[in-house]
């Protein structure tokens, strides 16, 4: 239910207070046609999330592993420089023109709203090019630590042109996903004493520890 009525800002302003406290705070409906509602919108946000890997269904508009733009697709303008002298140190943005400069490299358009989309206070695209860039992000506490890429990788575009279109989707999902919180919110919701009446909290025990990873080959890493 976390991806359906939880993954977009309005969610964090209603509960800004309550989320000081570790544990996120899911409203869950007892109308049974906002469930299902709420079902198809986690299930393309997760279809973005894993950029079409999961929940793909081509009659619901979720292709598999095809997550583009329908239109204003971002593109590289201007190419990202793949010599060491030119590796990007630091991301740009022009909100006026919706240029997003990579270094000497320009892609566009790109809506603020994508620029600015944050997970938990973390930005993704800040993220994301902080490994990749010049001096990248991270710890240095082994020699391996501080090898990095010499110069920039063409592959990279191509994944920074994806991401785009990802969160560009992300973004313009997040009116119904308020829409639909906002239902939520103001209709019956199923309580604590509820689920505790069906038997279904408090949580058992197992269900609480761990999965443990098995394989067909067995527990194993190598059976020599």
């Amino acid at each position: 239910m976390s991806q359906r009525v939880a993954s977009h800002p309005e969610y964090t302003v209603r509960f800004q207070e309550d989320l000081e406290v570790p544990g996120a705070r899911i409203p869950l409906t007892a109308d049974l046609c906002l469930w299902e509602r709420a079902v198809a919108v986690g299930q393309r946000v997760l279809w973005l999330h894993t950029y079409g890997e999961r929940y793909a269904d081509e009659t619901a508009g979720r292709p598999y592993g095809r997550v583009l733009l329908p239109r204003d697709r971002p593109r590289c303008v201007e190419e990202i420089p793949d010599d060491a002298e030119a590796m990007p140190e630091m991301l740009a943005y022009d909100p006026v023109t919706q240029d997003l400069w990579v270094g000497c490299g320009r892609i566009s358009p790109v809506p603020r709203a994508v620029r600015e989309y944050q997970v938990s206070g973390m930005n993704v695209l800040d993220k994301w090019f902080g490994y990749r860039r010049r001096d990248p992000a991270g710890k240095r506490r082994l020699e391996l630590d501080h090898v990095a890429a010499p110069r920039w990788l063409p592959v990279w575009t191509t994944e920074l042109l994806e991401l785009l279109n990802v969160l560009g989707l992300l973004v313009r999902e997040e009116p119904a996903q308020a829409a639909l919180f906002e239902e939520v919110c103001a209709g019956p919701l199923i309580t604590v004493t509820d689920l505790t009446t069906e038997g279904i909290l408090p949580v058992p025990t197992e269900a609480t520890k761990p999965l443990k990873a098995t394989s067909d080959a067995g527990d194993a890493l190598f059976d020599l």
